[in-house]
């Protein structure tokens, strides 16, 4: 998405950004491959805890949003408090669209530090037209705004591309608010593997089986995802495309097929196999082909996960006595142990900039996620549930998702990496489990 800066004097000036050709929900219906089960909202967001150092921003409710079946101002500043780096400031009632030019030092007394101003306009052939303009309050300065035509479809959408414009203008950095989540609900007999928005909000049925579904990895690009079936009544390793619903089979030897882990150039995938014993590491190619053994190990390795440079892979092995995580070359070799706190260390996962490690780890009982500096190799623990798995970082390394349970609710929830900043995005019901965050989208 191309962010330009833009001038003040002309309404018609606000550039119009193109959606992808392919919407989302166009996308994963594709993907569903005829699936009957309907498109179901699965979370609220609900956002708790205090940062340390928070931009206070006011998004002014849109001139019209009354009449837009989004509430897209809410959904914005949604998106922004649960990155961390923002607390809102109340702006409701206030009268601004992007063509007007606020009175800043009003704003300056309401102690913001940005604003976002705009409309939302229904057309005559039932589109709507999103504009938006942002606001330096400290420095009095207009940083630009963007405009979108789009269908009701795709408002969602537009809200987490207008998060995105704001995150990286305020903060330098690129916004994950329009990637998406993967993750996987039981309820009764019938598993289902679920596309959603960051926010859960969204969601789309991408498979549907009596039989477990299990370990979905988005690809680098974002086109496809890996995913362990058990539909043939054994592990099977699938690869679907997002865009078509095609899928192809990558693994399907003798034995159980579990773990996949793309690299980052997503040529290659790693997979835990018992086709030759116990459960080991193997790599194969993408299309599918014959695998490569990492190791030779008298214990169960599992888990892979690629670094962020594709040069090693973390995973879990038992060799030592109990599960610990360990690393080794991507092409194999003798592996270093990671994790040296604790029993029972699981479940890695290596954020995007190569800085830090998520994993679960037992704690007198309960299953808690910790973060370790990869430099220093400190631990930091995140949580007060007792029943969390599955960590996966967001894009941009600031946030994890994972799979809990709270109060007694099965749940997905963010977290800052210092654990500040949580947003419960909470369940409608069913076992709701192995989440993963996919990649940035195409600009």
């Amino acid at each position: 998405m191309t962010i330009d800066r833009i001038p003040y004097s002309s309404l018609s000036s606000l550039p119009r950004t193109a959606l992808p050709p392919l919407s989302r929900r166009h996308a994963v219906a594709a993907l569903a491959a005829g699936a009957s089960i309907p498109a179901l909202a699965q979370f609220r967001v609900e956002i708790t805890g205090v940062g340390l150092t928070q931009l206070p921003i006011a998004i002014a409710p849109l001139r019209g949003e009354a009449q837009s079946p989004q509430k897209i101002s809410a959904i914005v500043q949604a998106d922004l408090e649960r990155s961390g780096r923002f607390v809102g400031v109340d702006a409701a009632g206030v009268a601004l669209d992007e063509t007007s030019r606020p009175d800043l030092s009003q704003w300056r007394q309401r102690k913001a530090d940005a604003l976002s101003t705009g409309s939302v306009t229904r057309l005559a052939d039932g589109r709507f037209d999103v504009r938006f303009r942002l606001w330096d309050v400290v420095k009095g300065q207009d940083l630009g705004g963007q405009s979108f035509v789009v269908t009701q479809a795709d408002l969602r959408l537009v809200a987490h591309r207008i998060s995105d414009f704001i995150y990286e203008k305020l903060t330098g950095e690129r916004g994950i608010f329009s990637t998406r989540i993967a993750y996987v609900t039981k309820v009764g007999a019938r598993y289902s593997l679920w596309v959603a928005d960051v926010d859960g909000e969204n969601a789309q049925s991408a498979l549907s089986s009596p039989e477990p579904i299990i370990s979905p990895a988005w690809s680098p690009t974002g086109a496809q995802l890996a995913y362990v079936s058990f539909e043939s009544r054994k592990p099977v390793v699938y690869v679907h495309e997002v865009a078509t619903g095609r899928r192809r089979l990558i693994a399907n030897f003798r034995g159980s097929n579990s773990a996949p882990a793309w690299s980052p150039d997503g040529r290659t995938l790693a997979v835990t196999l018992s086709r030759d014993g116990g459960s080991q590491l193997y790599t194969i190619d993408a299309n599918g082909g014959e695998p490569r053994r990492l190791m030779q190990s008298s214990g169960i390795d599992t888990e892979p996960a690629f670094s962020s440079d594709g040069r090693s892979i973390y995973f879990v092995s038992d060799r030592g006595g109990s599960p610990q995580i360990y690393r080794v070359a991507a092409g194999g070799g003798n592996a270093d142990r990671i994790t040296f706190n604790g029993s029972y260390n699981i479940s890695p996962a290596i954020s995007p900039d190569g800085q830090w490690l998520a994993y679960i780890s037992r704690v007198g009982g309960a299953f808690k996620l910790q973060v370790m500096d990869l430099k220093s190799g400190t631990v930091t623990p995140l949580t007060d549930t007792s029943a969390d798995e599955s960590p996966s970082f967001a894009p941009n390394s600031r946030l994890i998702l994972y799979a809990t349970q709270q109060q007694g609710r099965e749940a997905l929830m963010t977290t800052t990496l210092d654990g500040k900043i949580k947003a419960r995005l909470a369940g409608q019901g069913g076992d709701i489990r192995e989440p993963d965050w996919g990649p940035f989208q195409k600009q």
